[in-house]
């Protein structure tokens, strides 16, 4: 991706003096900005690559990229103007302000809990992906009988099949290895001791200690286990492979610990004495006590989902794919992966990823659904967003991009996509009974639900029939029903009608004055009024270029062509009939939905949401219906120019591309009312 998305990103995100801190996750660039209000989401989207953006409480702001965005975020962190000291927030800082803003929960613990778990996985979701796909060409090679049951650790492979099957063994095994040290880097200690613990109880002489004199079997909470005495206390011997909660709890007393030994041990003992002593006090705390506490508390989990679906494999095929769209805005899918793993190390298989790949399904057939009709609108813009993330979902299996991008963009979107999963739950759910399937569709790995891992389930008809029927029900609704809020296209066939009957009524009262050839004119004239539309002017003032705004956002267009009023009154007006979309609390901004479908921004003068709504009086909040001349806000000039900050306001139409031409009808003074936009209709 060109070195020009990363400095267009920035810019558009306020500046490089804007952002306090910069990470990623899978797919998206996360921003925590010293003011979320500088960051234009409009001329985000606009930067090529960009999938989508995601504007958020608490000055955070998300920019969703795709599997490219290890690329753009290098980019950004290695431009001369990364490099200067910026303001910086702690931590609990970054924590509370989010809080307080309403984009994190309002319980501290709860809140963090979360976040510790999704950014325990976070930075490992590219080596599951890349397994889970070896992991999938092996049980093709499998259902075409090329080889025997790969997952099988008693089948007999060739060599050169060993060897692939250690290609994604490689991964799950030592996945523990993986979390531990992310979990330990999230909480503040040095991650390579955190993966020095967790190695400990992986060693080949731990599990071998089982085989040892003294070891004795045990049943406990329905499992056989093993005990040794060490130093006259019992050590539980497990597997490890493949748990991911023994290290998350690793990690969890970890972090406190490291940072209490920081405060007493000197500085210039620390970088001995502080691995010592935790490892000395956290390798046999993980190997007694929290290492099987870790595992318990996963096998428990698990055994209740399994009890769910032992019950009523039906029931359970329907309530998986209804509460993933939940519960993956809000991270909570992430416990469920860890118990995932868990199933497999401990039962071959797993049964929530049949029932999950219903969810992925329908969310990537609502997408190809948004992709069709933008298409057919040849918006430029969205088709690009779509393409992206319809890509990253049918071959990477990542809902990210389509969730965040398009679908919690538009409020349509959701009901659809629930009925696409209902319908893929319920043929799970129903072909589970016809076929007697215990367990439902279960696959024996990890893997994540995408066009190339669908040979890696069983029965792989069903769950082929079932993702199928889930991506084309909410394909189908969604291109059917669209996917915008339908009350402007509504209200602008209502005034195209309105017009055209005007233009009738008109031309019935020429013919009757002067004869069939005024008909024909009044008819010709029809023609052109309900192909250009017309933007009032929202303020009294004069009107000037776009260019002439101190802003490079605005003055370049990239919010989308328009004009600037340098206004000498001190009210804004609604310039069309239409909804108000987005009213500032601060009163510096409105966007609103005209009508006649235009999409007009409306920025009272540059940078005055830095006076955090001073001076200015908003009279209308989001949702609100106005027609022309409707009063939007009055704003004190005094306080603005105290400030220090220009008057100019520019009036933005963000859909430009929608239409062929955005042109103002005249510079010079202007009131409100008048004729400020000539924009053409595309023919």
């Amino acid at each position: 991706m060109a070195s020009t998305t990363a400095a267009d990103i920035v810019e558009a995100v306020g500046g490089p003096g804007n952002i306090t801190s910069l990470t990623h996750c899978a797919t998206r660039l996360r921003f925590q900005l010293v003011d979320g209000d500088k960051a234009d989401k409009g001329a985000v989207e606009a930067v090529s690559g960009v999938l989508g953006a995601v504007p958020q409480a608490g000055d955070r702001f998300q920019v969703v990229i795709g599997g490219g965005v290890q690329t753009v975020y290098n980019e950004i962190m290695a431009l001369p103007s990364m490099s200067g000291d910026r303001p910086a927030l702690s931590d609990a800082d970054l924590k509370k302000a989010a809080r307080e803003g309403g984009v994190r929960g309002k319980v501290a613990w709860l809140d963090s809990l979360f976040e510790f778990l999704s950014d325990s996985f976070r930075p490992i979701l590219g080596a599951l992906l890349g397994a889970s796909l070896f992991i999938t060409f092996m049980a093709l090679m499998s259902t075409l009988g090329v080889i025997g049951n790969w997952a099988d650790p008693r089948t007999e492979l060739p060599p050169s099949w060993q060897f692939v099957n250690l290609m994604w063994q490689c991964v799950f095994i030592f996945l523990p290895l993986m979390v531990a040290y992310n979990a330990a880097n999230k909480l503040g200690a040095d991650p390579w001791v955190g993966f020095a613990i967790m190695a400990v109880v992986m060693l080949p002489g731990f599990t071998n200690l089982a085989t040892q004199e003294g070891a004795q079997q045990l049943h406990f909470l329905g499992s056989d286990i093993t005990t040794i005495p060490i130093f006259g206390v019992p050590l539980t011997i497990f597997s490890y492979n493949s748990q991911v909660f023994p290290p998350l709890l690793m990690a969890a007393v970890l972090g406190p610990l490291y940072k209490g030994l920081k405060r007493i041990i000197p500085d210039n003992l620390q970088l001995i004495f502080v691995p010592f002593f935790a490892m000395l006090i956290m390798i046999p705390l993980t190997a007694f006590l929290l290492g099987p506490i870790g595992v318990y508390v996963g096998a428990a989990l698990a055994n209740l989902l399994s009890s769910i679906n032992s019950f009523s494999p039906f029931i359970f095929a329907i309530i998986i794919p209804l509460a993933y769209p939940f519960m993956v805005p809000l991270g909570l899918h992430w416990p469920i992966n860890a118990i995932m793993l868990l199933n497999i190390q401990n039962l071959g298989y797993d049964f929530i990823q049949g029932p999950m790949g219903a969810w992925n399904f329908a969310c990537f057939g609502a997408t190809a659904g948004v992709l069709v009709l933008a298409w057919r609108e040849k918006d430029k813009q969205m088709t690009q967003t779509a393409t992206g993330a319809l890509a990253a979902g049918l071959l990477g299996g990542i809902s990210e991009p389509s969730l965040y991008g398009i679908h919690l963009r538009f409020k349509r979107i959701y009901p659809r996509m629930l009925v696409g999963c209902l319908t893929g739950g319920l043929i799970i759910g129903v072909g589970s009974l016809l076929l007697g399937l215990e367990h439902g569709i279960t696959t024996q790995a990890f893997v994540f639900t995408s066009l190339l891992t669908i040979p890696a389930f069983t029965p792989i008809g069903l769950y082929g029939i079932a993702v199928l029927g889930a991506f084309a029900v909410a394909m189908f609704l969604v291109i059917i029903s669209g996917y915008k809020d339908p009350q402007p296209a509504v209200a602008a066939d209502a005034a195209v009608a309105a017009d055209a009957a005007m233009a009738a009524d008109a031309a019935v009262g020429a013919a009757a004055a002067a004869g069939g050839a005024a008909l024909a004119g009044a008819a010709g004239a029809t023609a052109v009024a309900t192909d250009l539309i017309q933007v009032a002017s929202p303020l009294d003032g004069t009107a000037v270029a776009l260019s002439s705004v101190p802003d490079p956002v605005f003055a370049g267009g990239v919010m989308g062509p328009g004009v600037a009023i340098e206004p000498t009154g001190s009210t804004v007006y609604a310039p069309g009939a239409g909804l108000v979309v987005a009213a500032q609390p601060t009163g510096h901004a409105f966007g609103l939905q005209l009508d006649n479908g235009a999409e007009v921004l409306i920025h009272v003068g540059i940078d005055t949401v830095n006076l955090k709504g001073e001076g200015f009086d908003v009279k209308v909040a989001n949702g609100d219906r106005v027609e022309v001349g409707t009063p939007l806000v009055t704003f004190d000039r005094a306080v603005i120019e105290a400030a220090g900050y220009p008057l100019i306001t520019p009036v933005i139409v963000l859909n430009g591309d929608a239409f062929d031409t955005v042109d103002p009808v005249a510079l010079g003074p202007v009131t409100h009312g008048q004729p400020l936009l000539d924009v053409q209709r595309k023919g």
